[in-house]
C-alpha cells in the first residue's frame, strides 16, 4: 500500500508541473524571430547568383516571409484568455475563452487551416509541432502523432525542437497504450538531446518499462540516469521513482560511481 500511495504522489507531482507543451507560442515567436534573419542573409543571392537563382530565390524568400506573417497571426488565438484561468487584458478585443477545451479546438483549426495553405513552407512545419501538442491535449492522439510526425519529417536534424516532438509522440503513443513504440520514440527524444530535457528520454523510457511489468530492467536505467545526468530534473525524477520500486520490493542497483577525473600529466 505505501508503493502506492508513492505512486500516486509522483503521478500527481507530475500532473501539476508546468505542461512541457505550454511553450508553443513563445517557441514560434522564437522562431519567427531566427526566419526574419535568414530571409535577411537570404538578399544576397540577389546580387551574387545567376538571374535563375536570383528570382527563385526572391520568390522564396517573399513565400517564407508571407507564411512567417501568416504564422503569427494563426497563432494570436493564443492570445485570447481562458475564464477562471487567465485575467483578461486591458484592450483586449476578442472575448476569452469559456475553457481551455475550446481555445485548444480553435488552435488546431486556426494551424490546421495555415498549414493547408502555406504547406512546405519552414512556417508549416513549426505550426505541425504546435498543431500536434493542442490534438494531445484535446485527447486526439493518433491525430497528435500525425502532426508530430510531419513536424520530425520537415525539421532540420539540429533543430532543438526535435525533442519536444519525440517527447510529444512517445506521450501519444503511451496514451494509446502502445508502450513499446513509445519507447522508441523516446530513445529518440533522447538522442535528439535538448537543453531543456536532459535526461528525460531515459526516465520516460524506464516508465514505460514500469508499465509494461519490467521493474526490474527499469530500475536499472532509471539507477544510471541517476549517476550519468546528476542534478537535473531528470534525475531527481528518477530517484523518486527509485524509491517506490524499492518500496515494492523491486531490486535497485547501486549507483554507479562517476568517472574520476583525469590526472594533470606533472610532466
Amino acid at each position: 500500500m505505501a508503493g502506492t500511495t508513492k505512486t500516486e504522489k509522483i503521478r500527481q507531482k507530475e500532473l501539476s508541473q508546468p505542461d512541457s507543451f505550454q511553450k508553443v507560442g513563445t517557441e514560434a515567436s522564437d522562431w519567427l524571430a531566427q526566419r526574419q534573419k535568414i530571409i535577411g542573409l537570404a538578399a544576397g543571392v540577389l546580387i551574387l547568383g545567376g538571374v535563375g537563382v536570383a528570382i527563385a530565390s526572391e520568390v522564396s524568400k517573399r513565400g517564407e516571409e508571407k507564411a512567417s506573417q501568416a504564422l503569427g497571426q494563426a497563432l494570436t488565438v493564443l492570445d485570447r484568455p481562458v475564464e477562471g484561468v487567465e485575467p483578461a487584458q486591458p484592450g483586449d478585443t476578442e472575448p476569452p475563452f469559456k475553457s481551455v477545451k475550446e481555445r485548444d479546438e480553435a488552435v488546431v483549426k486556426s494551424l490546421g487551416e495555415f498549414r493547408q495553405q502555406h504547406g512546405g513552407t519552414p512556417a508549416a512545419v513549426t505550426a505541425a509541432l504546435a498543431e500536434g501538442k493542442a490534438q494531445f491535449r484535446l485527447g486526439n492522439y493518433a491525430a497528435a502523432q500525425t502532426a508530430f510526425g510531419e513536424y520530425l519529417k520537415g525539421a532540420a536534424q539540429n533543430d532543438p525542437l526535435r525533442a519536444e516532438a519525440f517527447e510529444g509522440q512517445g506521450y501519444a503513443l503511451e496514451a494509446d497504450g502502445k508502450y513499446e513504440d513509445a519507447i522508441k520514440a523516446f530513445e529518440q527524444m533522447g538522442a535528439a538531446g535538448g537543453p531543456f530535457l536532459v535526461g528525460m528520454g531515459d526516465y520516460h523510457k524506464a516508465r514505460m518499462l514500469i508499465l509494461l511489468g519490467k521493474k526490474e530492467e527499469a530500475a536499472q536505467v532509471l539507477s544510471k540516469l541517476t549517476t550519468a545526468q546528476p542534478n537535473t530534473a531528470a534525475a531527481r525524477q528518477a530517484g523518486e521513482r527509485l524509491a517506490v520500486l524499492a518500496s515494492e520490493g523491486v531490486k535497485v542497483p547501486a549507483p554507479e560511481a562517476p568517472a574520476a577525473a583525469p590526472v594533470p600529466d606533472a610532466g
